[in-house]
């Protein structure tokens, strides 16, 4: 199968090796991975700003870029919700672009969803002997009803063990611009997310969206807590040994 990948912002700008272990995956799992070039943001920050207009102009971009795409993969539960449950009403005042807009939002599909589902790949093979826990994003969860999927593909894992994360379907408080324009509330909420997961003894927190795992990250490293945080691609791509030369 044809793959385009819908790496995000800020995979793209902060985190690549999450696109690079998503990307080998994928190439692990029998599929051929295209990056469009001209896809550019997804237009979540300023939608939920409350500018329209400005949103529909950056997602027209993307529309372009994965125009021609058989499926587009991300990994991002929050970025795909975008696209799946808002571009249909962003673009419908247009009927041209409302069809774009429908097709995209049917073959975009989170990582672990399109890995469970579509291509029915758990198994990647591999060991990861740590104990984990699992922090399930809002968006993911909420949007796309992405929940047991992700622990279905570290089930599959050898020698993981793993643990189950206090009020795990709490927000981390990260939320995109709620976290600069609530920053106290936001703190707070981050807080609560890093003692659950300290309260697990894991060694490793992991989710599926790397805004979460950004925010938890900082909380986590001002109290100089030694939990490794790890998007599930780089996990799973590990635990299978596919990603030996990923040094971004």
């Amino acid at each position: 199968m044809k793959v385009s990948l819908f790496v995000t912002c800020i995979v793209d700008a902060v985190f690549p090796r999450v696109g690079i272990a998503t990307t080998r995956l994928l190439e692990a799992s029998g599929c051929e991975v295209e990056f469009p070039l001209a896809q550019t943001c997804c237009g979540q920050p300023a939608f939920n700003s409350g500018y329209a207009d400005e949103a529909r102009h950056v997602a027209r971009t993307l529309l372009e870029a994965f125009a021609d795409a058989d499926a587009v993969v991300s990994p991002s539960g929050s970025c795909v919700g975008m696209i799946r449950h808002y571009y249909p009403s962003l673009f419908a005042g247009d009927p041209a672009l409302s069809q774009e807009a429908e097709r995209l939002a049917a073959k975009t599909y989170e990582l672990s969803q399109f890995l469970v589902h579509r291509l029915q790949k758990v198994d990647f093979g591999g060991r990861f002997p740590h104990r984990v826990t699992f922090h399930p994003s809002c968006h993911g969860s909420r949007l796309l009803g992405v929940r047991d999927e992700p622990l279905e593909l570290l089930r599959h894992v050898r020698d993981l063990e793993i643990i189950d994360l206090p009020y795990a379907r709490d927000c981390c408080g990260f939320g995109g611009t709620f976290s600069v324009k609530m920053s106290e509330i936001s703190s707070t909420m981050a807080d609560e997310k890093a003692d659950n997961v300290l309260a697990t003894g894991a060694d490793v927190l992991v989710s599926t969206d790397m805004g979460c795992l950004m925010n938890i990250q900082g909380t986590l490293s001002r109290r100089g807590a030694q939990v490794r945080v790890m998007h599930l691609a780089e996990l799973l791509a590990e635990a299978a040994g596919l990603t030996e030369e990923v040094t971004a």
